[in-house]
């Protein structure tokens, strides 16, 4: 009898360290995601100051393509480096706003910088001044627009 409360009491020890160390292992394994997932936003993070810091260069590139002889092969080249670099930074989640005349403009995105006269509805986007980009779905810097002003006021 005595020897059966014994092995009761080592079966009960052996399942308690058992799901003791069922616990731990559960531990590790969500302190190894929670890890990887740290990790991967301090890359993102690391890429964003990087990317921030080539965006005057694409400004650049735009100023200097918008002088060049249409066609030529410099403008051409040129055009070509851009598109390379874009692409580069494309991978780690740059975009470009898209700027679309006489669309709404939305202060989470866009930045205004002024008003022109223009058909579009008064308020509304109507034209882009400097680009505007967002990094993993963020906005990394708004665009730079000018909003319309109807030309009946």
């Amino acid at each position: 009898m005595e020897e059966l409360n014994d092995l009761e009491k080592l079966k009960k020890e052996s399942e308690e360290y058992l799901n003791g160390w069922k616990r731990a292992k559960a531990d590790l394994i969500n302190y190894q995601k929670d890890e990887e997932k740290r990790a991967g936003e301090f890359v993102k993070i690391a890429n964003a100051a990087l990317i921030l810091d080539l965006i005057p260069a694409f400004d650049s590139f735009d100023l200097a393509g918008a002088t060049m002889e249409k066609g030529s092969a410099a403008e051409k080249g040129f055009l070509m480096i851009k598109s390379q670099l874009l692409e580069g930074v494309k991978k780690y989640g740059l975009e470009k706003i898209k700027i679309v005349p006489g669309a709404p403009f939305d202060p989470l995105s866009h930045e205004s910088v002024g008003e022109i006269e223009s058909s579009y509805p008064s308020g509304s986007i109507a034209e882009e001044v400097n680009s505007g980009y967002t990094l993993n779905s963020k906005v990394l810097r708004p665009a730079k627009v000018r909003l319309a002003r109807s030309n009946r006021e």
